[in-house]
């Protein structure tokens, strides 16, 4: 697969969405999407950033903007986390790991004192036409949702 890089399209990737959805990438042509990855779902910070993009779905969705929020965890443990927390958008279920593959964010991570296969938290800004327009990696939470949703905003400009 080639290398993802600002500007150019991105691939197209079939995905298992909450709801028992299966779609596509290039489903999202016509409006921005803002695809982001978290380590897992019902986990403290990742319970924090699907609240924050939820806090603030209004403000995207005024931007003509879909949200899609991606993990390894199956489809069931997903829809316990969207239902649980309300989440006003879908999540994707990459247990095969070829939407996180595709996009790079599976890093060897330290867990207590061992090396593990993690997804490093991260967003990536795709426009209308499904180009790759901003990317962020290694995301900490506090504040992300403000400097995405301006990204956004900028795109429109």
């Amino acid at each position: 697969m080639t290398e993802l890089r600002t500007g150019k399209l991105i691939p197209d990737i079939g995905l298992h969405l909450t709801g028992d959805k299966q779609t596509q990438l290039r489903d999202y042509r016509g409006k921005p999407l803002v695809l982001y990855f978290y380590p897992k779902a019902s986990t403290p910070g990742c319970t924090q950033e699907g609240l924050d993009f939820s806090a603030a779905i209004a403000k995207f969705r005024r931007q003509g903007c879909v949200i899609l929020g991606a993990s390894r965890d199956t489809l069931k443990a997903q829809e316990n986390f969207k239902s649980k927390q309300g989440f006003a958008f879908d999540l994707v279920a990459d247990t095969d790991e070829v939407l996180c593959n595709a996009f790079g964010v599976i890093k060897l991570k330290n867990m207590y004192g061992k090396q593990v296969r993690g997804i490093e938290r991260s967003t990536f800004l795709i426009d209308a036409d499904g180009k790759l327009r901003k990317e962020w990696r290694g995301v900490k939470v506090k504040g992300h949702v403000d400097e995405v949703l301006e990204a956004v905003k900028a795109l429109g400009k």
